[in-house]
């Protein structure tokens, strides 16, 4: 009986040890399905020398313009990651990337680091953000966070409102009021490579736009995307590389 007993439960425990082994392998098999989807879509666009454009901090009504104009004159599609306040007051500009075929996301209401922000006050950003880009018809996906800083309580916006988060891995110190042109293009062309997002400003920083840092930006593109071109790049917005991944 004691025999029969021992076999029943050690058959139990079988059992009970299979069923929680399968959920746990299923999780780790969807997630290294998941990797392998990225990796794929990384590797595809190292094959095409794909390069993502992105501009945060703006619009400003003394740069923004000149900067489309220069990615119409290319025929490039870039994202922009738009400042809340900024977009109110400069509605135009916004419309004009969108119709344009840029991708708009949002960059918080004021550009406040989220290592400074109450969960209170983080609800309000997102709420008010994307308020505003909704009264202006633009349906927003993707959300890049100051300084790339965020909290539990981002954390939770970005996912209660269905956004998508975006960083970068290129960055070449163009919001700096001391940015040199040449020291610029000298960053961009040795730390960009295929699949790059690389993180551009086209506007705030009071010192910085006295000292038309985003002008410099703006002329550094002029020099360097011919060269890219020549190289075999080409240009996506970020809703074409996560369109691809999905």
């Amino acid at each position: 009986m004691k025999k029969k007993l021992l076999i029943t439960t050690l058959l139990g425990m079988g059992i009970a040890a299979g069923y929680s082994y399968i959920p746990s392998q299923l999780g780790k098999v969807q997630q290294r399905l998941k990797q392998n989807a990225e990796d794929a879509i990384q590797s595809l666009a190292i094959r095409e020398k794909v390069l993502y454009l992105t501009f945060d901090d703006g619009p400003h009504s003394a740069y923004t313009g000149k900067l489309l104009d220069l990615l119409a004159e290319y025929e490039i599609k870039a994202t922009f990651f738009v400042v809340g306040k900024f977009a109110e007051d400069n509605s135009d500009l916004v419309l004009r990337m969108a119709q344009e075929g840029h991708t708009v996301g949002i960059h918080s209401l004021e550009h406040k680091s989220a290592m400074i922000q109450t969960p209170s006050y983080t609800r309000w950003d997102f709420k008010k953000s994307l308020e505003i880009m909704e009264d202006l018809g633009i349906d927003v996906k993707y959300y890049r966070p100051p300084w790339g800083h965020v909290n539990w309580s981002t954390l939770q916006q970005i996912k209660s409102h269905g956004l998508q988060k975006v960083l970068w891995d290129v960055m070449v110190g163009d919001w700096e009021e001391d940015s040199d042109e040449e020291q610029m293009q000298y960053r961009l062309l040795k730390h960009a490579s295929p699949g790059s997002t690389i993180c551009l400003h086209d506007g705030r920083g009071d010192g910085a736009v006295q000292n038309d840092a985003p002008l410099r930006m703006i002329e550094t593109l002029k020099k360097t995307i011919p060269l890219w071109l020549e190289e075999g790049y080409r240009f996506e917005t970020i809703d074409e590389k996560y369109r691809h991944e999905n």
